[in-house]
């Protein structure tokens, strides 16, 4: 890796512990390493960097996420309970910085549920502004794949409450981090009955 693709990855970190810690020493901590990270990228570089680079003041485009559809011998879909509004979603969540977006679906599984994948086929791209049923700000295009099990045992990390396996005709309330129609469409491309989705 790079060392400005390492630096920008540090601030990335830092950007994030920042926003989400509850720890006064932590904040100070991630607050101390984006300032050695600016320095170094500074002496690296010779430009002219004062602060973050992960500030919303560059063109506003959508945020990316993704999610991935898994299924076991039983043809059951694995479903993590998510702490953040106790429904269940489909492992996932934001891509981060310099991952590509199987990358980012290989490591949510794995931390939200415990199970090493492989990425099979890309089911969908939809916009989720579209298909969300409460009003939002945030514009959001989600990735979703198909993934095959090759190792590990169920387990949820500390974003998730549960981790299971379900009949896709008899799901569990849904977080607001996925919605039926998105699982539909997904699962359509997923069992061959449609090319891959978009929008």
């Amino acid at each position: 890796m790079k060392v400005t693709f390492f630096i920008s990855k540090v601030l990335a970190i830092c950007r994030i512990g920042q926003k989400y810690t509850k720890d006064d020493y932590a904040r100070e901590n991630y607050e101390e390493l984006e300032r050695l990270a600016l320095e170094t990228l500074h002496e690296y570089t010779g430009n002219d960097h004062e602060r973050n680079i992960y500030v919303h003041d560059v063109y506003a485009t959508p945020n990316v996420s993704v999610r991935v559809m898994v299924f076991n011998d039983e043809n059951k879909l694995l479903m993590v309970k998510e702490k953040q509004d106790g429904n269940w979603a489909v492992p996932g969540g934001w891509c981060d910085v310099f991952e590509s977006a199987s990358e980012s679906g290989i490591k949510e599984v794995k931390q939200e549920a415990g199970l090493d994948i492989e990425i099979t086929q890309l089911l969908g791209i939809f916009q989720r502004e579209r298909y969300k049923d409460y009003p939002t700000l945030i514009s959001e295009y989600v990735h979703y794949f198909s993934g095959k099990i090759v190792s590990g045992e169920l387990k949820h990390n500390h974003e998730t409450l549960d981790v299971g396996f379900f009949d896709f005709n008899d799901l569990p309330t849904l977080s607001k981090k996925n919605t039926i129609m998105e699982l539909q469409k997904a699962y359509q491309v997923y069992t061959g009955q449609s090319p891959v989705q978009f929008d």
